[in-house]
């Protein structure tokens, strides 16, 4: 039997059919497996041909000082707004070539200047002490009164009868000189005046000495004036600050004395050379530095050029807190037999931090510096010339790595840099091409830029990653 053409093709188009039928149906069925592959696929194909067609678009790579650097990646910059830059505290730093100070840093301390800072008033006589004019923490000036005593003092009161009782006698000798002469010659003989010459002349020599005795027992010149003058036995004393023995000092503001404490009360006997009060004068102090035995040639070095020499507060960032222009004022020449170290002496010029009044009238100064408080000093030891020297806080580390963070247009460029040397406020880093003298870095806000490109990563976070410890 001949098959018919017709129907043969009529029969595999209805196969073909029933095939393809069958196949858009398992497709629909399992639409959930293959259909999410195949978006993938085509999206990553999409995205990897956008980035190979423009892979820098919308950024601004021109520069002032374009000096060869290579086009930034994504994962290795970072952009903020202005209000972020503002947040991190964002401070620029242009790079240039400067000579650099390698310093020895000592640990050191605040101290008083041994026989300079302190000032002991004592009683100059025997007395009771009835009134106190200072109080604990006063400032006051050289000459004024600090206590008033009554005197007791059996010596001063015979020195002060005789003084008096000199003084009236003399004048009786020269009322009975002057009666003398008036009567003319012949009528009294000469020997009679010059035996009253001699007894003015014996008079005047107890008088200067009783005079000279009373300044020894504490009175002054001008005490002494009046208890002649008056003719009255001196009962009272007022004891006043000393004056400034050293008036030339170097501190910067009001050279006064700080009453540092108060010995005696009201109604207190005191003997001659009773502690009554000590006086401080801070305003000008020592800066005590503790260096290796080792260190002294260095030392002794910077000191004979004249160095310029820093110290630093351990604690507060006030202004004041970093000072520079110290000199080295002199070395010890023994070793500390304790802690085995050579100290090191600095003149600290202090300044007045606040100055009050109490609601009595008196003053109150308070000095920036204080003995005790605790210090880094920093003595030159060697200069690099032409170096690249940048703020430490412009470099942050994570492990072996350190970056720094070059302004690009509007974004901040990732670069790795290689430390030569380092201290507390900066360091050096090798001029080997990754930045160039004019480049802009972020000297200020360097780490929270490197947390928020590792955030961007998706990485984690070193709580400590540029932390110098």
């Amino acid at each position: 039997m001949s098959t018919n053409p017709l129907r043969n093709r009529l029969t595999l188009g209805i196969a073909l059919a029933v095939l393809l039928v069958a196949s858009l149906g398992a497709a629909v069925l399992t639409k959930d497996r293959w259909l999410p592959q195949l978006r993938s696929a085509l999206g990553q194909e999409a995205l990897h041909n956008s980035a190979a067609t423009d892979e820098h678009a919308g950024h601004d790579h021109g520069d002032a000082h374009n000096h060869g650097h290579e086009g930034h990646s994504e994962s290795a910059s970072i952009e903020l707004s202005d209000k972020g830059l503002k947040n991190i505290g964002f401070e620029p730093y242009s790079i240039e070539p400067t000579a650099y100070e390698r310093t020895l840093t000592l640990p050191a301390i605040v101290v008083e200047r041994p026989g300079r800072s302190q000032v002991h008033v004592t009683a100059p006589l025997t007395g009771i002490v009835t009134t106190i004019h200072a109080v604990n923490g006063e400032a006051v000036e050289p000459g004024a009164p600090l206590f008033e005593l009554r005197l007791t003092h059996e010596e001063l009161v015979t020195a002060q009868r005789d003084y008096l009782t000199t003084q009236a006698n003399l004048g009786i000798v020269e009322q009975e000189i002057a009666r003398l002469e008036g009567l003319g010659e012949g009528v009294i003989a000469g020997k009679r005046i010059l035996e009253q010459e001699y007894e003015k002349q014996k008079l005047e020599v107890a008088f200067l000495a009783e005079e000279q005795a009373m300044l020894l027992h504490g009175l002054s010149e001008e005490q002494i004036t009046e208890i002649r003058q008056s003719r009255r036995l001196f009962r009272s004393l007022t004891v006043r600050a000393p004056a400034l023995a050293d008036a030339g000092s170097a501190c910067q503001g009001p050279h006064l004395f700080t009453v540092q404490r108060l010995g005696v009360a009201k109604g207190e006997q005191v003997e001659v050379g009773h502690e009554l009060a000590v006086l401080s004068d801070h305003c000008e102090l020592h800066v005590e530095g503790q260096a290796f035995e080792d260190d002294a040639s260095r030392i002794r070095t910077a000191a004979d050029a004249r160095k310029s020499v820093s110290a630093r507060l351990l604690k507060g960032e006030s202004p004041g807190a970093v000072v520079k222009g110290l000199e080295v004022l002199y070395v010890a020449d023994q070793i500390d037999p304790e802690s085995r170290a050579l100290k090191v002496y600095l003149r600290l010029a202090n300044q007045v931090a606040a100055d009050r009044s109490g609601g009595d009238g008196k003053r109150f100064v308070e000095w920036r510096y204080k003995p005790g408080q605790r210090m880094q000093i920093g003595i030159p030891v060697e200069t690099w010339e032409n170096q690249l020297v940048l703020p430490a806080t412009a470099v942050v580390d994570e492990g072996a790595e350190a970056y720094a963070y070059r302004q690009n247009g509007d974004h901040f460029d990732q670069v790795a840099v290689h430390v030569l040397y380092r201290d507390q406020d900066s360091l050096v880093i090798a001029n080997d091409g990754a930045l160039f003298p004019g480049d802009t870095i972020a000297g200020e806000g360097a780490y929270q830029m490197h947390l928020a490109l590792k955030n961007k990563a998706g990485g984690g976070v070193d709580p400590h990653a540029g932390h110098n410890h």
